[in-house]
């Protein structure tokens, strides 16, 4: 008896003191279900490369990015230890920072992390003068013009509108004027091409200079009273955009570059026709600046084995890891110079562009109020046809200030 008793505690240390099990060396992220497998491949690799001391599995989360945001805060909030790796859209940083609920990375990391990236995705991870995430993948809205209409893509919004007008009903411009967050990002790029801004340097107070955003909110009203304007102009979110613009009747769009493969396989005549440039500036003499995009990846800081998290985050969006994103995903680079690589200039042919773009980007107002603050805007200012500029400046600024006064992150 007393042998066998011996012999279940000699197993019981041998499992306490061997090899450790999948289960412990297991780490989930948390990642919207990207398509083409360039997400799974990453995790993949990297779950090889690092020695057996941890396997990535990937948790899926809903495409719309409200509802990622909602279903992260949610877990997070209720300190859910199941959470390693967060792929972070960048307009969560200071929320989710100043919330408790991911870690800053260390100054190697962060090192690491910063190393060939674009400053404006550098800055989409940061908060408070401290670095939060690994920049991964990045996004920035272009025109894309019928170049077998136009001569010479527009420089300004305001020569857009008039060579719309000129060309009759073929002169559609298509743009995101539905009441989500389509609506902010075009406020905000031009807000910041005006030479404005929505927050002061501090974060906490409204900036909203008199001039940049009389201007902007001028440009909605004018573009949404035109005739050039899109019939469900206020209900036109990215991807109807794209359709319209495939269907032929459309001469101009602002959209993101997932509308370039969508229309060499959907529609390729379209495609063959299509030109892109640099988004319209507001004024003639400044260049456009328009609102980032992407995704940076984040250390949950309930997780067990946070050091392990982000090694593995730095593996994720290492250059390999983000050109396969790009050729097979579609999703642009955070690295800069990506943009000069064979294999994404193939998949992406204004890279060129797109990296001037992305030098000149603008934040979104980096605030843990984001969203409140987002919804404040879309309200304000949808529809936009019916904005009064001389109204309107006044309006927003005091909707804004609601926002920054109201309590809660979800």
């Amino acid at each position: 008896m007393r042998r066998n008793a011996l012999g279940a505690l000699l197993v019981l240390l041998a499992a306490c003191g061997g090899e450790p099990s999948p289960l412990d060396t297991e780490l989930r992220w948390y990642v919207f279900a990207e398509p083409s497998g360039a997400f799974a491949d990453a995790a993949r690799r990297c779950s090889e490369g690092s020695g057996a001391r941890y396997r990535i599995a990937i948790e899926a989360l809903p495409a719309d990015a409200d509802q990622q945001r909602e279903q992260l805060a949610r877990r997070l909030a209720a300190r859910d230890d199941s959470i390693d790796l967060v792929a972070m859209d960048v307009i969560w940083t200071a929320e989710f920072a100043e919330a408790g609920w991911i870690l800053p990375l260390a100054d190697e990391h962060a090192a690491a992390a910063r190393r060939g990236r674009l400053e404006a995705a550098i800055a989409s991870a940061s908060y408070g003068g401290r670095l939060w995430a690994v920049p991964f993948t990045s996004n920035a809205q272009l025109l894309w013009y019928r170049k077998d209409r136009v001569r010479e893509p527009p420089r300004t919004w305001d020569e857009m509108l008039a060579q719309a007008r000129a060309l009759g009903a073929d002169g559609t411009i298509e743009v995101q004027g539905e009441r989500y967050e389509g609506l902010t990002v075009l406020f905000v790029s031009l807000l910041a091409s005006a030479g404005g801004a929505v927050l002061a340097d501090d974060g906490r107070s409204v900036a909203l200079a008199e001039e940049p955003t009389r201007r902007a909110l001028a440009i909605l009203r004018d573009l949404g009273r035109s005739p050039a304007a899109s019939p469900s102009l206020s209900t036109t979110k990215e991807d109807e955009a794209r359709l319209a613009f495939e269907s032929g009747g459309s001469s101009f769009m602002v959209n993101y570059t997932f509308v370039w493969p969508s229309a060499l396989r959907n529609a390729p005549a379209v495609a063959e026709r299509t030109g892109w440039a640099r988004w319209p500036r507001v004024l003639r003499e400044q260049p456009s600046r328009v609102t980032l995009g992407g995704v940076n990846l984040a250390i949950s800081a309930f997780g067990r084995r946070p050091e392990l998290a982000r090694e593995a985050a730095l593996c994720l969006a290492s250059e390999p890891h983000q050109r396969t994103a790009a050729v097979r995903g579609g999703l642009l680079p955070s690295s800069e110079a990506l943009y000069d690589d064979p294999q994404v200039r193939a998949a992406f042919p204004f890279a060129a562009t797109l990296r001037e773009t992305l030098r000149d980007a603008v934040q979104r107002p980096q605030t843990p109020l984001y969203s409140d603050l987002s919804l404040a805007i879309t309200r304000t200012l949808h529809p936009i046809a019916e904005i009064e500029p001389e109204r309107d400046v006044s309006r927003l600024r005091a909707a804004i200030e609601r926002a920054l006064a109201s309590e809660g992150l979800l």
